[in-house]
């Protein structure tokens, strides 16, 4: 027996949205990961242990992070040598700061620290000085009684990191 011949049925609605996403697969796969991620990073350990995120600076310099915890820093001032030099520097520098002791002394020249952080550069005329030019630098407390123990005895120079 034959099939009678009738007009095709047609079905009102539905979801256009949902149509074009299914004719598009790969376009609806990608939204469906990026919202997974989302979900993910939303979800995610709280900010507590998370590490805590590098400036600009600390992320070019070649130091490699530290495991061990910071030491509690301390700013201390330091009177460079080489006025000219030390209007090189700007804040957030780091530096390495050299103490060279007399010729006469026969010393050889020695790291007195090492990575410091450049925090304020006076202007020449607020340390005006015919033995140099003022640099605070942040290092920790120990540092800081060594920098001012080179200072007093041999003249100190910086070298950017």
């Amino acid at each position: 027996m034959p099939v009678p011949h009738f007009a095709p049925v047609r079905v009102r609605g539905g979801h256009p949205r949902l149509r074009r996403l299914l004719r598009h697969r790969r376009r609806a796969m990608a939204v469906g990961l990026a919202v997974t991620a989302a979900a993910l990073a939303a979800s995610g350990p709280p900010d507590t242990a998370r590490p805590p995120d590098r400036t600009a600076a600390e992320a070019t310099s070649p130091e490699p992070p530290r495991s061990a915890p910071e030491k509690e820093k301390v700013t201390a001032p330091v009177r460079i040598a080489d006025a000219e030099a030390a209007r090189l520097l700007r804040p957030g520098d780091r530096v390495d700061v050299v103490a060279a002791e007399s010729p006469a002394g026969g010393a050889k020249p020695r790291v007195v620290a090492a990575g410091a952080r450049v925090t304020e550069v006076p202007e020449q005329g607020e340390a005006a000085s015919g033995t140099g030019a003022l640099v605070v630098l942040s290092v920790p407390r120990d540092t800081a009684a060594r920098l001012a123990a080179a200072g007093a005895s041999a003249r100190l120079a910086v070298t950017l990191r």
